[in-house]
This record gives C-alpha cells, structure tokens and sequence, in this order.
C-alpha cells in the first residue's frame, strides 16, 4: 500500500492548458459564430418545411427495382469512365510525380514548376472540371473522362511525390556510383520502391471516380449520373429512390474490395 501511495507521490502533475490553447478555441468559435450571422444559418427549415419533405420522401416509396436493370448500359458506360480515367490519370501523375519531387526532379525551377501546376489542378473540384470539359466537348463520356483524368491527377500526384520524398537514399546513391541517367534512375531506384503505396493511391482514385463519375454524370459527363439528372428533371422518385439505393451498394462493394487489396499491397 505504501509503495502503491509513493508511485503516485512521484508522478508529475498533470500540466496545465497554456493559454495558446484558450485563445486558440475561442479564435475558431468566434470564426464559426461570425461564418453563421454571414450566412445567415438557421434550423427553422427543419420545421417549416418538415410537410412538404415528408410529402416528397413518400414519392421515393416504392422504389421502381426493375428500373435498375432497364439502366444497365448506363451502369457499365459509368465503370467504363471511372476504369479509363483511373488509368490514364495514375500514369500522368507518376510523371508528375517525379517531376515534382525533390528526389527526382531534374532541377529547382522543374521543381516548383511542377508543384504550382498540380496545386492549379488540385484547387479546381471535379465538378468544376466537370463543367468545363462538358461545355467544350459536349456531353457524353470523354468529358467525363477528361475531368477525372485531372481531378485524378491533382490527387495522385500529391501523394506520389510526397511518398517519393521519403523513399530510401542507399539505391539511389548506388544508381548515382553506376552512372545511371535521370530516367534509370527513377525506374531502377526509384519506381520499386514506391510501387506499393502508388498502387495503392491508384486504387483509392479508382474508388473515387465512381463517385465522382456520377456527380459529374449530372452536368452531362454521362453514365448513371447522367439518368439520376433526367430521372430528377422528371420528378420520377421512385425511379430515383433505386438507382441511389443500387448505386449505394455498388459503391459500398467496390470500396470493400479495394480497400482489402490496399491492406494486401501497403
């Protein structure tokens, strides 16, 4: 008992908050009071309006299931883009990637050239994209795969070239002792050792161009994103109620399955 009673004696006492901290919380409270009164934020909507959204969910029951299957061929057009851009968008960005890194950039001006060109692409959403490939290509599946191409490449990138940063010296010194050019020094040096994780990262965007596919789908990229829009402009819920439920379960799946090959590869 007297030496349980010592061991806490000797423990040091819990330090206090520093005032950084106070003045911190309160800085991010005051931003989100001031955000609030500059939007006008308020909850009555969730009881005026209460009627007319029960009046509409009830439109969603029943959901129409057979009209799941009549959309098939925009269910594969949708996988289609996402498979397409996926794999044109993770091989840009490898290119990217070493040119943006301080490993395997080939200089500084390279460097910080390449690293405001993807913070350009990455500031823009794929809506965004999404938008602008739809107006100067017309609906359809190419717009939609241009926008994911560089919204996948924005992501990929990043994270890329940071994993590179943190790659082993001792290879590349090795190739450095050899004679190896810039190339083979990235593909000998370089590429195996980031293998895993940009394998990795290509799966992750290939999980979310599904999602991304449908919400560019709405601004006409085509695919299932393209017959939630008419189903909607149609006020046709019950159709609407099962894509979104179908579309939950394919997304759900295919998240599943990519996540455990991601365990299996990092």
């Amino acid at each position: 008992m007297t030496a349980v009673l010592d061991r806490a004696a000797a423990r040091p006492p819990r330090p206090r908050p520093r005032w950084g901290l106070w003045l911190g919380t309160a800085g991010v409270v005051a931003v989100t009071v001031w955000a609030a009164i500059g939007i006008e934020f308020t909850l009555a909507p969730l009881v005026t309006d209460t009627l007319r959204g029960q009046r509409i969910i009830a439109q969603f029951f029943p959901p129409n299931w057979p009209y799941i299957a009549r959309v098939w061929p925009a269910w594969v057009e949708t996988l289609s883009i996402a498979v397409v851009a996926s794999v044109v968008g993770c091989a840009l960005a490898l290119g990217a990637a070493l040119l943006a890194s301080r490993v395997t950039a080939p200089g500084p001006v390279v460097l910080q050239v390449a690293k405001a060109v993807l913070s350009v692409v990455r500031s823009l959403p794929d809506i965004a994209y999404g938008l602008l490939f739809v107006a100067a290509v017309g609906t359809g599946a190419l717009g939609g795969i241009m926008a994911l191409v560089l919204f996948n490449l924005g992501i990929a990138a990043k994270l890329t070239a940071e994993t590179i940063d943190a790659v082993d010296t001792g290879p590349l010194e090795a190739a450095d002792a050899a004679g190896a050019n810039r190339v083979q020094r990235a593909a000998r040096a370089v590429v195996p050792q980031i293998a895993p994780s940009y394998l990795s990262y290509c799966l992750y965007v290939f999980e979310l161009n599904i999602r991304a596919s449908v919400v560019i789908g709405l601004v006409g990229g085509g695919g299932i994103g393209n017959v939630i829009a008419v189903e909607l402009a149609r006020f046709r819920y019950d159709n609407l109620a099962a894509l979104v439920v179908a579309l939950f379960v394919v997304v759900f799946a295919i998240d599943q399955v990519s996540r455990a090959l991601r365990r299996r590869l990092v």
